[in-house]
């Protein structure tokens, strides 16, 4: 089984762009999905991104289509999730999740509940 582990968290400002990663440890992505969730400080957790690794279909929350981008490397080793134009309500933790289960829609990966494996988190903080 895979287990995700993010980094590349942080303190940026206003307009500043961020990289973060999630690297498989003990298994590659292939043949998962990987989705990118965040928790805002007093919030629900919620979606942010998600790539299919077969055929890499991707999808994004409405509140960051346009500023962030997912993607993958070749290896199967690594999913990112680059932000650029943050803004202060992007600040929360931010965790990385993979699915084994495959559903047509991507729009089934928008839920957590539909992930198997977790990472612990990392903090990106937006100052304004």
């Amino acid at each position: 089984q895979v287990q995700p582990v993010e980094s590349g968290g942080g303190l940026v400002q206003t307009g500043d762009s961020l990289r973060l990663s999630c690297a498989a440890s003990g298994d590659t992505f292939s043949g998962y999905t990987v989705g990118w969730f965040r928790q805002p400080p007093g919030k629900e957790r919620e979606f942010v991104a998600a790539l299919r690794w077969s055929g890499g279909s991707t999808t994004y929350a409405e509140s960051v289509k346009g500023r962030f981008t997912i993607s993958r490397d070749n290896a199967k080793t690594t999913v990112y999730l680059q932000m650029n134009s943050l803004k202060p309500e992007d600040t929360a933790v931010y965790f990385c999740a993979a699915s084994l289960k495959y559903y047509n829609s991507m729009d089934f990966y928008r839920s957590p509940e539909n992930y198997d494996y977790w990472g612990q988190g990392t903090q990106v903080t937006v100052a304004s």
